[in-house]
């Protein structure tokens, strides 16, 4: 291809990867795959690869560096970064208006009201419409240059749209989307690792992590709703104007914000954020106030701390008082020991609260909770119950000061504890609650698939002392099954009939199934295809497992540990002698043909196998596979009971296939 033309498609590319990522984060409304836009990213990477003088600090390849941070540089920030007053009185805030006006007299006054989003403030340096730098606030004078981090957040451009000053200093907030924050924590509860508290502590942590492909695979997002610095011409007067300016420069606004007149229409508008703040993507917890046009803001000045233009009143986060039963202790996976409070049942925002994270023995001190307390629950983030006070007139000085066990709660092993106190750990591989949670993950569909291996069948295997190390289900007998309780004959038959089939499972869902700390389905498919069999992959120096798509020197760190752990080594030795697949014959993780080659398929209803199995078929055949339909759809496979893919398919007009059609075109 003549460099002319490589120049124009690496320009045309950018574009459209660009607009793919407004269409997903700002309008939540993709037009193309995970696949697809995987796809155009690598074809753009390769060109760049391969010409790099066309290589540009915008070009969206350039959102995650190659290796990790060794700390934070420190950066002053050109206008100060200050917080907010606040407040959760209505009175304070009507008090507020009025100190504003009273500094203003007889000057009609403008306010806007928009949702406080409860997350990381941030600041961002464009030069010349690139971005440069990204910071964090700091002590409002200082903060830790991210910029690294933040050029992985997709809904951050790197380039802004249309003319803007030389310099732009815009402010705004990280978060971490509710969603991503639930799934986040079931990761880091299956890991065996501490949830986040809450959504906002979850975006900092991610935030100052040094490993950017980490934060890639976090799912941050951001808001943006002022201005710091600004050299040159084109900036808004009014804070109304910037965030519509905002938005048209590419970058997230919050999605709705009120203009008001008069401490009333201010009343009114709190009030309707309210009702709506749940359905926001970010947790909000509260309504700032600001006056509307930038001239009077300068009129009206600042504290050495706070503006005295702006404030935030905070909504009352919906609690319940009940009483303290228990701490319990958990043991994760990888041994964690986690305090939990057994609660008498409340209900708090529509469900039934029985149990709640403590996250560790420290937070446990801080608070000062004791056993038999009448503590204060809230669901943080409106997602998982905690603990967050203690009603200190309620004692009666029976309560009993709580302390994270010297042993395993589990196997009465010695636990391990870090010198801050914020991470106990039992060391003993064979401790049956770490073998319950492994295999669990073992069995789950997403790995091995083992159907009958659930939680309730693992606990027996287990409890009754059949299962010991995860390689001893591969050793179970049908006399020793059938004698546990509601096991029958044909259960038994198909349990191990499950048990057995799981030796040929592809290398990948055995790798996933292993558990190996930051290693998901995606990571494992792409170890899987790079090195073949796991020798290959137990023996790979940690540069080479870096060179994976995908990898990062965290998890390429965590593998290499991973293998080279001796109760690691006799585990995957284990597993070999049982038979498994190690990827040496893996027929199924082969290319059969490339009769697919270039379509994407998406599966619905009721079909005559597992979709995982259809789905791996497609893949085997050179197609891919997606879960939602669009007009990149090739066809769209329909079961029985077929819903709203297959409406949505036909009014793309996408070609909709049963089995049969599928099987024909594969038959040799």
């Amino acid at each position: 291809m003549p460099a002319s033309h490589v120049s124009t498609h690496v320009r045309d590319l950018r574009r459209e990867i660009s607009h793919h990522d407004k269409l997903y984060y700002d309008k939540a409304a993709p037009e193309i795959t995970d696949r697809e836009y995987d796809a155009l990213l690598r074809e753009l990477r390769d060109l760049e690869d391969a010409h790099p003088d066309l290589r540009a600090s915008d070009s969206p390849t350039q959102r995650v560096a190659g290796r990790p941070l060794e700390g934070f540089r420190p950066v002053r920030h050109r206008a100060p970064m200050q917080s907010l007053e606040n407040t959760y009185s209505l009175e304070e805030a009507d008090a507020f208006m009025a100190r504003v006006e009273k500094l203003l007299p007889s000057i009609a006054l403008r306010w806007t009201i928009e949702p406080k989003v409860d997350g990381v403030a941030l600041s961002l340096t464009y030069r010349d419409g690139l971005l440069e730098r990204a910071a964090t606030r700091g002590d409002g004078t200082t903060g830790d240059d991210v910029t690294q981090n933040v050029r992985t957040i997709r809904s951050i451009p790197l380039k802004l749209d249309g003319p803007v000053p030389a310099l732009l200093e815009i402010r705004g907030e990280v978060y971490l989307p509710k969603k991503k924050f639930t799934a986040l924590n079931a990761g880091r509860e299956k890991e065996g690792e501490a949830p986040f508290a809450n959504p906002r502590n979850a975006a900092a942590g991610s935030l100052k992590l040094l490993d950017a492909a980490v934060v890639a695979r976090r799912g941050l997002d951001a808001v943006f709703y002022g201005l710091g610095a600004v050299e040159g011409r084109g900036a808004p007067e009014t804070q109304s104007e910037l965030l519509r300016w905002l938005e048209k420069l590419g970058l997230p606004v919050v999605p709705k914000f009120w203009e008001a007149d008069d401490t009333q229409g201010v009343r009114e508008a709190i009030a309707q954020l309210e009702k709506l703040r749940h359905d926001f993507a970010f947790e909000t917890d509260g309504a700032v106030l600001k006056l509307d046009a930038f001239k009077r803001r300068e009129q009206v000045g600042s504290t050495s701390k706070a503006p005295r233009w702006a404030m935030a009143y905070k909504y009352e986060a919906e609690r319940a008082r009940t009483r303290l039963n228990d701490i319990t202790v958990q043991v994760g996976r990888t041994g964690t020991l986690t305090p939990v409070a057994e609660l008498e049942p409340v209900p708090i925002a529509g469900s039934r609260v029985a149990r709640a994270t403590l996250h560790n023995e420290e937070e446990i001190a801080r608070k000062d909770i004791r056993i038999g307390d009448w503590v204060f629950v809230e669901k943080a983030g409106e997602v998982i119950p905690a603990v967050v006070g203690v009603d200190l007139k309620a004692r009666t000085g029976r309560e009993k000061k709580f302390h994270l066990p010297e042993k395993c709660p589990s196997c009465g092993s010695q636990v391990s504890r870090d010198p801050d106190l914020t991470a106990v750990r039992c060391l003993n591989p064979d401790c049956p609650a770490q073998i319950r949670r492994r295999l669990e993950h073992f069995a789950a569909r997403g790995a091995m698939d083992i159907e009958g291996l659930g939680e309730a069948m693992v606990d027996q295997l287990v409890t009754a002392g059949l299962v010991k190390a995860l390689p001893d289900i591969y050793a179970l007998r049908a006399e020793e099954v059938s004698a546990l309780e509601r096991m029958g004959e044909k259960s038994t038959t198909n349990l191990l009939a499950g048990i057995a089939g799981s030796k040929k499972q592809p290398l990948w869902r055995l790798l996933f199934g292993l558990g190996i700390l930051h290693v998901g389905a995606a990571a494992a498919r792409k170890l899987a295809g790079k090195f073949h069999t796991l020798e290959k992959l137990a023996a790979a120096p940690t540069a080479e497992l870096e060179s994976t798509e995908d990898v990062g020197a965290v998890m390429a760190q965590s593998i290499h540990d991973f293998f080279h752990a001796p109760h690691n080594q006799k585990l995957v030795e284990s597993l070999r002698r049982h038979g498994l697949n190690f990827g040496q014959h893996d027929e199924r993780a082969a290319p059969a043909s490339q009769e697919l080659a270039g379509e994407t398929w998406v599966l619905t209803g009721t079909l005559s196998r597992p979709r995982d199995e259809i789905a791996e078929l497609i893949r085997r055949h050179g197609g891919t596979v997606s879960g939602s339909v669009s007009k990149k759809t090739s066809y769209l496979l329909a079961g029985e009971e077929a819903g709203s893919k297959l409406e949505k398919a036909q009014s793309l007009g996408v070609s909709v296939v049963d089995e049969a059609t599928l099987h024909g075109r594969l038959a040799p």
